[in-house]
C-alpha cells in the first residue's frame, strides 16, 4: 500500500501572512494558495493510470474517499478497518465533552425502498437516521484517536466535534482533540436532529451571527485545519459557508442529512422508526439525497470560486455509492468526497470499486489527475434568463441556415444543378 506524509508549512508561508488568528502551536496552518479548485481544459495523456492522489489543505491522500462522520468512524475497530481498506482518509463519528449527555434509542434507522410504500423489496434508496453524536466517553475515544496516529501516521485522521453554546467549552474540546495527532477538524454545525435546545448542531449552522460567534471561537484555538459542515436544511446554503470562511475555517463539507419523516406505516399507522409506538423527524442520506447535495455543492462552488478565488476545500457528501457519483462533486468543485451510509450499506470494501470506476471516468476523458476536471462543469450552470436568450438566440442562427431554395424567383441558370441537389433528401 502505498504511504504518504502530512505536509506542513511554515517559515515565510506564516500564519499572519494568510489572515489567521494567532496560530502558532505545535502545527502551522498550510498556506491557502496551495488549495483550490485549478482548472485543466484537457489532461495529458500519460499511457498509465490516472492519479487518484489529493493534497488538500496540505493534507495529502491516497485518494478522495473519505470516511463520513457517522457509525463508519465510530471506534478503533472500524476507523482501522477503513485505513487498511484504503480510504483516504476518515473522519471520527462526532465527539462532544461530556458523552453521558448523549443517549440512543434503537431502532434509529428507517429505509425508503424503490416501489410501493412499505415494500421489503426493491433497491434501498433513502435512509432516515434519529442518531446522536458518539455516546463513547471522550476520553476513550481520544485514546483511540491517539493510538490510530501512532499505527498509522501517514494516513489523515480528522475529528468531528460538536459543542454547547460555551467558548470554554469549544477552547477545550479543541485542545483535547488536538493533542492526540489528529490531522484536521471538522466542525459539526448541521446536525437536524443534535440536540438543538443545546445550541448544538444545525441550531448553529442555521443562525448566522451565532456561526459567526463561535467560528471565532474555534479558528482562534484550532492549530489544524478547520472544515464546517454545513446544513442543508437552509434557504440558501451559501449564506452561512460564506460566514464559516470569512471566519477562518479552511473548508466547507456539504451536505449533512436533510431533515425529514420517512413514512408511516399503513397497517399500524405508526411513523418509522418506531420506538416504543413513537418516532421523531430524522436525518435523511443515501441515493435520493445526491440531486439535492449536488445542488448545494454547486452553490456553494461558485460562491466560494467568485468570491474566494478558489482558495478553500469543498468536500463533497450526500449518496455516494459509485465512482460515477464522486466524479459528479469533483466537476462541480469538490477536494474530496465523503461517503457514510454507502459504507453501511456496502461495507468498508466499497472504496475499491469507488477507486476503480473513478479511474475509467478519467480514462474515458484523459484525465491524468483528480485537479484536471475539478470544477470543470461549474461554468455550465447559469440564470434562467440567460438560458432563454441563449436558446432565442441559437433559434436565429439555426433558421439563417437555410436548406434549399426559398422560392421559384431563387433558381439561377449557373447554380441549377447545385441548387436543385440542395433540396434532396439524404
Amino acid at each position: 500500500m502505498a504511504s504518504f506524509t502530512t505536509t506542513q508549512i511554515s517559515g515565510s508561508n506564516s500564519v499572519a501572512a494568510f489572515g489567521l488568528r494567532n496560530r502558532t502551536c505545535l502545527r502551522t496552518r498550510v498556506c491557502r494558495n496551495g488549495v483550490g479548485f485549478r482548472r485543466v481544459v484537457a489532461a495529458v495523456e500519460t499511457g498509465g493510470e490516472p492519479d487518484l492522489s489529493v493534497t488538500v489543505n496540505g493534507l495529502h491522500m491516497p485518494n478522495p474517499f473519505v470516511i463520513g462522520s457517522g457509525p463508519p468512524g465510530t471506534n478503533y475497530t472500524v476507523m482501522k478497518r477503513a485505513f487498511d481498506e484504503g480510504w483516504g482518509g476518515v473522519i471520527a463519528k462526532t465527539v462532544s465533552l461530556d458523552a453521558a449527555k448523549v443517549v440512543n434509542v434503537t431502532p434509529r434507522y428507517a429505509k425508503l425502498r424503490a416501489g410501493e410504500n412499505g415494500s421489503a423489496k426493491g433497491q434501498i434508496i433513502g435512509w432516515e437516521n434519529i442518531e446522536l453524536i458518539s455516546d463513547r466517553p471522550l476520553e476513550t475515544m481520544l485514546k483511540e484517536f491517539k493510538r490510530l496516529k501512532e499505527e498509522y501516521p501517514d494516513r489523515i485522521l480528522i475529528a468531528s466535534i460538536m459543542e454547547e453554546y460555551d467558548k470554554a467549552a469549544w477552547e477545550e474540546l479543541i485542545d483535547r482533540v488536538e493533542q492526540t495527532g489528529i490531522d484536521a477538524i471538522e466542525v459539526n454545525f448541521s446536525c437536524p436532529h443534535g440536540m438543538p435546545e443545546r445550541k448544538m448542531g444545525a441550531a448553529v449552522g442555521q443562525d448566522c451571527g451565532l456561526l459567526e460567534e463561535v467560528c471565532g471561537w474555534i479558528n482562534a484555538k484550532a492549530t489544524v485545519p478547520v472544515w464546517a459542515k454545513m446544513t442543508p436544511n437552509i434557504t440558501d446554503i451559501t449564506q452561512p459557508a460564506r460566514v464559516a470562511l470569512k471566519s477562518g475555517c479552511e473548508g466547507v463539507s456539504a451536505i449533512n442529512t436533510i431533515m425529514s419523516v420517512m413514512g408511516i406505516n399503513l397497517k399500524t399507522l405508526r411513523p418509522e422508526p418506531c420506538v416504543e409506538g413513537y418516532s421523531t423527524p430524522g436525518g435523511y442520506s443515501s441515493k435520493a439525497v445526491h440531486p439535492i447535495a449536488l445542488g448545494k455543492v454547486m452553490s456553494i462552488a461558485k460562491m466560494m470560486k467568485l468570491e474566494f478565488n478558489d482558495q478553500y476545500s469543498l468536500s463533497g457528501i450526500g449518496g455516494v455509492e459509485t465512482g460515477a457519483d464522486a466524479a459528479e462533486f469533483i466537476l462541480l468543485g469538490a477536494s474530496t468526497v465523503q461517503v457514510c451510509t454507502g459504507v453501511m450499506m456496502h461495507g468498508y470494501g466499497l472504496v475499491k470499486k469507488l477507486c476503480s470506476e473513478l479511474k475509467d471516468f478519467m480514462k474515458m476523458h484523459n484525465f491524468s489527475s483528480i485537479k484536471d476536471f475539478r470544477g470543470v462543469s461549474l461554468e455550465y450552470f447559469t440564470t434562467h434568463m440567460d438560458l432563454v436568450r441563449r436558446q432565442q438566440e441559437a433559434i436565429k442562427v439555426r433558421k439563417a441556415v437555410k436548406k434549399g431554395l426559398q422560392s421559384d424567383k431563387d433558381w439561377t441558370g449557373d447554380g441549377f444543378v447545385q441548387e436543385t441537389e440542395s433540396m434532396v433528401s439524404n
